[in-house]
């Protein structure tokens, strides 16, 4: 079992990045631990009486030689809007790092990003790299707006993008990316469930090995409230515990294809 830390971290760089998204980058005051690609913390809001949990964020990047990691946040709610007001020098306080990551595995990859699951594919890709390999990076929204940070993902491996309007790359879904079908020999995916089951349905129906990271609700991140369970094949399985990654082979009732 990995050891998890409560820490205060200081905000050392905040980016408004559109009107959507921003980047918070966090100093450790001492020496981080290991952080596996796909892991995320659970971050305390201060200051607003409406917002009494943490909030769960997946952990974007990270810089173990200048001791940071950096959370990509999307503005959806009180929490998030709340956390968007915070400026270099503030202080957050953080439950690190959760849940189990990506393995890295493949030696072709394709990593499949939608909306906010985007943010994990950065340290992932990040991982690849380190390792000699070039993955190959798919991002879809709806429009450009909702992709960020496109040229930190081209320092790590070919950027595809989809967008629902056209506004930048092939107009479609992600799956509908005329790329999507190439040769590969391993898929990450994290961003709308509806994107994640088409893509673990094609890579299970093509025998290619698939993780899926689930973004269920989150309440404490440790399994205690039970408010992230989904029924896998195994059984019901905490997303924030056994998860957020998922061998697509453990989802196949999930994806629907049992």
């Amino acid at each position: 079992m990995r050891m998890k830390h409560i820490t205060d971290f200081t905000i050392v760089s905040r980016k408004q990045l559109g009107d959507h998204y921003f980047a918070l980058t966090l100093r450790h005051p001492d020496q981080l631990p290991p952080i596996a690609a796909g892991q995320f913390v659970e971050v305390e809001v201060q200051g607003n009486r409406d917002v009494m949990l943490r909030r769960p964020i997946s952990i974007h990047d990270v810089d173990p030689e200048e001791n940071t990691l950096t959370l990509l946040v999307q503005i959806v709610g009180k929490g998030t809007r709340q956390l968007a007001q915070l400026q270099e020098g503030d202080r957050l306080n953080l439950i690190y790092p959760l849940g189990h990551g990506f393995a890295v595995e493949g030696q072709h990859p394709l990593l499949v990003g939608g909306g906010a699951g985007i943010a994990p594919l950065l340290h992932l890709a990040k991982c690849y790299h380190a390792k000699g390999v070039r993955p190959t990076i798919l991002l879809g929204g709806r429009t450009k707006e909702l992709i960020p940070v496109r040229e930190a993902f081209e320092s790590y491996g070919q950027l595809l993008i989809a967008t629902e309007d056209g506004s930048l790359g092939e107009k479609g879904m992600v799956t509908q990316h005329s790329q999507f079908v190439a040769p590969y020999d391993h898929i990450c995916t994290c961003g709308p469930t509806p994107m994640m089951k088409a893509v673990g349905r094609y890579a299970v129906e093509k025998g290619i090995g698939c993780e899926v990271s689930l973004e269920n609700m989150m309440a404490c991140g440790i399994g205690a409230c039970l408010c992230c369970v989904t029924d896998t094949d195994e059984g019901h399985k905490c997303v924030c515990k056994e998860g957020p990654v998922f061998d697509a082979l453990r989802l196949k009732k999930w994806m629907g294809l049992e």
